[in-house]
């Protein structure tokens, strides 16, 4: 089969590698009908993930059908559509009982597939612990409808119940691109009282005035004063930074009211520093970490019941055969991209 191979740093091929197969009971295999190139892809190629291991089959976020199923699986069966999620874990450690998946203690716990193990920017991919790792499709929803289930908008659904976003907060966003497209979408689930979105790009500041009209929408230059006269209390409640810069991480901390909450949402390519003596006094609250991917069943759910919709973030679609060029397009974001769909 082919597979878009992590060589080196700075290098991906389309490779010709065997079909997986199943090395454990609770594993499966699935024949990939639809994928996505993530940012956290480029981070990988970038050389900034350094737990990625060179030859890996990248990708991470991707629907298909199952074609196999080891003799422990219990929640999915051969021909069933799923989502595949972007972490694999255990169930059963200690991380996961209490939901915090992303930090599961087997060795293929969290963010594996497509950075440790083979990913799904392939034709077939095999899922570890399928029983946790799949979620069934709803008749009702398509692929494209489903597909980014398993990843951004499974952050942006994080993002937002750790967030504990209540109807009388003002909500800044910052970062207008897939992820932070999925934030504000989950984030609207809450019904704040006001949110508003910070991005710079003329086509994502197009896209969210086309798409979500109910929502204020500010630069990061005048962000800081826009934010503070569009809030009750001089600052925003809640922040979710999803952009991941230096300038956007100190934006949201300057953005934020005393004693609000700042999520971090973005996975930042080198460290960023607090500084504290300018922050003492505001009292601020930092959530941080990886997604815990574990809520696809109910993102599905809210799917099926038209209450989320990201289908206008699929902006390109090629063949795998094409992933270069693929790759080429969304690195440079060229023509308003916002997501690549590779079939």
């Amino acid at each position: 089969m082919w597979a878009c191979t992590y060589v080196e740093r700075g290098k991906f091929e389309l490779l010709e590698k065997p079909k997986p197969v199943l090395k454990d009971a609770h594993d499966a295999v699935v024949r990939v009908t639809l994928g996505s190139i993530c940012t956290s892809d480029l981070h990988i190629k970038h050389g900034s993930v350094p737990r990625a291991v060179p030859g890996v089959t990248v990708g991470h976020e991707m629907v298909g059908v199952v074609e196999q199923v080891g003799a422990d699986v219990t929640s999915v069966k051969p021909g069933d559509r799923v989502v595949v999620n972007v972490e694999t874990f255990c169930g059963e450690c200690f991380f996961c009982r209490h939901g915090y998946v992303n930090n599961c203690t087997d060795p293929d716990g969290g963010w594996a597939l497509g950075c440790r193990i083979d990913g799904g920017q392939a034709e077939f991919v095999r899922v570890p612990h399928a029983d946790q790792g799949l979620t069934r499709i709803p008749y009702m929803v398509s692929d494209d409808q489903a597909l980014f289930v398993g990843d951004v908008l499974a952050t942006g659904f994080w993002a937002t119940r750790i967030s504990e976003i209540s109807e009388e907060d003002t909500v800044l966003v910052i970062g207008a691109g897939p992820t932070g497209i999925c934030t504000l979408l989950c984030a609207m689930l809450k019904h704040p009282k006001r949110i508003i979105v910070c991005e710079k790009s003329y086509d994502r500041c197009r896209f969210v005035r086309e798409h979500y009209p109910q929502v204020l929408l500010t630069g990061p230059e005048e962000c800081r004063s826009f934010v503070a006269a569009h809030s009750d209390h001089g600052g925003a409640d809640v922040v979710l930074e999803v952009a991941g810069t230096e300038e956007t991480f100190r934006l949201a901390w300057e953005c934020a009211r005393p004693n609000a909450t700042v999520t971090l949402v973005a996975l930042y390519d080198r460290p960023q520093v607090l500084p504290l003596p300018e922050m003492y006094g505001k009292n601020l609250t930092f959530k941080t970490g990886g997604v815990d991917g574990c809520d696809c069943a109910e993102i599905l759910h809210l799917i099926a019941e038209g209450k989320i919709d990201t289908t206008p973030l699929i902006t390109h679609r090629f063949p795998l055969k094409e992933i270069g060029e693929a790759y080429r397009i969304f690195e440079n974001r060229e023509d308003g991209v916002f997501k690549v769909a590779i079939y």
